[in-house]
């Protein structure tokens, strides 16, 4: 039985962890370039309403599940004879814990609320221009050092699981 709670639990972190590290790599490659080629007022009342409608049930759940997953099926691996696997997995928790959870709430989400309370003030057209500039990449920088973060994370639960499937 916990052979199997390990692999649901290793499965459900894959899953989350891949979902938030690909939602990170898309704004940095994808959203962000869009909305920089849009106007800034534009970009900024877009950005707000997606940093408004991102929070929801099903995004907030991967984003902070995916760690704990991880981690619970670490803790389970270690009651396993392959505990040896458990170790990756624990590494993947600590690494998206770092650099998704904490980058989000220390950078991320900061600067969230500092352009929505711009908007409210709705500057003229030079100074949102400037604000957005200014966001756009800042916040870029640190997302896609999210997306980096979730990546090497699931690398490591990847390895964990190889570790796992080879009896180690």
């Amino acid at each position: 039985m916990t052979c199997l709670l390990a692999a649901v639990a290793a499965a459900l972190s894959m899953l989350m962890t891949a979902g938030m590290a690909g939602t990170f790599f898309g704004f940095s490659v994808g959203v962000m370039p869009g909305l920089n080629a849009a106007s800034a007022s534009s970009a900024i009342d877009a950005m707000n309403a997606v940093n408004i409608k991102i929070q929801n049930p099903a995004f907030l759940a991967a984003f902070v599940l995916a760690p704990i997953a991880a981690a619970g099926a670490g803790a389970l691996l270690l009651a396993t004879p392959r505990s040896g696997a458990a170790w990756p997995f624990f590494a993947a928790a600590a690494v998206y814990a770092v650099g998704v959870i904490l980058i989000t709430a220390a950078v991320n989400v900061p600067m969230n609320d500092a352009l929505a309370a711009v908007a409210a003030h709705g500057d003229p057209a030079e100074a949102a221009a400037r604000i957005w500039s200014d966001y756009s990449a800042r916040w870029t920088t640190w997302n896609t050092w999210r997306a980096v973060a979730g990546a090497v994370s699931l690398l490591l639960m990847g390895y964990g699981a190889y570790r796992w499937g080879r009896g180690s």
